[in-house]
């Protein structure tokens, strides 16, 4: 039953991403252009998906624990540090580059394209990559 709910979100989420065209890198690029041709339309997809996760995490905390496990597993890590703060510019630099974060670039992947294609298999470099570096104890 996870991995069904899983994949039902998936799709939802792929969908969405697709309706609102967060799978176009130049939607994306156009956000991040404010001293050229600004494109909003991604502030409102934020703000979107900002409302409905406030609403959703309330709804979903008030039910004392998860509809298919047996707890919330929520991360402990509470530090603001070097780690955190070099992963936050990478995947900025590379959202700025590609036009695509790890969401839509998922969801572009039906389109076959070959560019998007290298891009994800970048992302799953840089992940492994990054699992590789030790996090450090908190404390």
């Amino acid at each position: 039953m996870k991995l069904g709910t899983a994949l039902l979100a998936g799709l939802l989420f792929g969908l969405g991403l697709s309706l609102s065209g967060m799978t176009s890198p130049a939607v994306v690029l156009g956000f991040l252009d404010i001293a050229g041709a600004w494109n909003p339309r991604l502030l409102f997809v934020m703000a979107g998906a900002v409302i409905t996760t406030a609403i959703g995490y309330r709804w979903v905390w008030r039910g004392g624990r998860p509809w298919f496990d047996d707890a919330f597993h929520v991360p402990d890590a509470t530090r603001f540090d070097q780690r955190l703060v070099l992963g936050a510019l990478l995947f900025g630099i590379g959202w700025g580059i590609a036009g695509y974060c790890p969401g839509p670039a998922l969801a572009s992947l039906s389109g076959g394209y070959a560019s998007v294609l290298v891009l994800v298999g970048c992302m799953a470099l840089g992940w492994w990559l990054g699992a590789q570096v030790p996090a450090p104890k908190n404390g």
